[in-house]
């Protein structure tokens, strides 16, 4: 049966608006985020703000480690607080357009939990040697990306050496709103492409 102009249409549509659909937010982050500020709120710290460099970083690196096994003697307990030795490391700066100079004074700490159960989670952050960072009141910032059994949070600071801050030319300051702007972008030419297609099309 043949599918009419006006079904094309929209199926064009669709795939192209889904090319550009925005990130949706994980529960299990987003849970973690809240646990881990309120842990912040009850030692009279301030709260950490979400860093979109950090959590663009913390995918990057939860990609690799997803298959790791998830043991008692995998995450906080095996790890340090910071991770400079991950395979690749340079490579995910650079595809997450962040400084190398920005990232020194920041805290990789990732962790797992069997089905990431909010609970163990939290611990595994608020109940280990992870603790010193987040009583830290240097870090104002978190990144947070999970995959499988496996959640990773990056820490930042507001000085340049620890902001996770996007690799600039010389003289060039950085855009804040350039994750918008690409969003933006993206759905105008994905309607300008259909409104071309249907042009053509009738």
């Amino acid at each position: 049966m043949a599918i009419s102009k006006f079904h094309q249409l929209f199926l064009l549509s669709l795939l192209s608006l889904s090319l550009h659909r925005p990130v949706l937010s994980n529960h299990e982050e987003e849970s973690l985020l809240q646990g881990i500020n309120d842990y912040r709120k009850s030692l009279k710290l301030k709260t950490l703000t979400e860093n979109e460099n950090a959590g663009c970083l913390a995918e990057e690196i939860a990609d690799q480690i997803k298959h790791q096994p998830c043991t008692n003697t995998s995450g906080p307990a095996s790890v340090p607080g910071s991770q400079p030795g991950f395979p690749g490391f340079l490579e995910f700066l650079t595809n997450c357009e962040i400084s190398v100079t920005s990232t020194r004074d920041g805290e990789i700490m990732p962790a797992c939990a069997p089905d990431l159960d909010a609970n163990l989670l939290l611990s595994s952050f608020t109940k280990s040697r992870y603790n010193k960072n987040l009583n830290d009141s240097k870090f104002t910032g978190i990144g947070i990306a999970s995959d499988n059994d496996w959640i990773v949070v990056i820490l930042s600071t507001n000085t340049s050496e620890g902001s996770f801050t996007p690799i600039t030319e010389e003289g060039e300051v950085p855009e804040t709103d350039s994750a918008f702007t690409f969003g933006v972008n993206s759905v105008v030419s994905s309607c300008l492409l259909v409104l071309l297609f249907s042009f053509f099309m009738f």
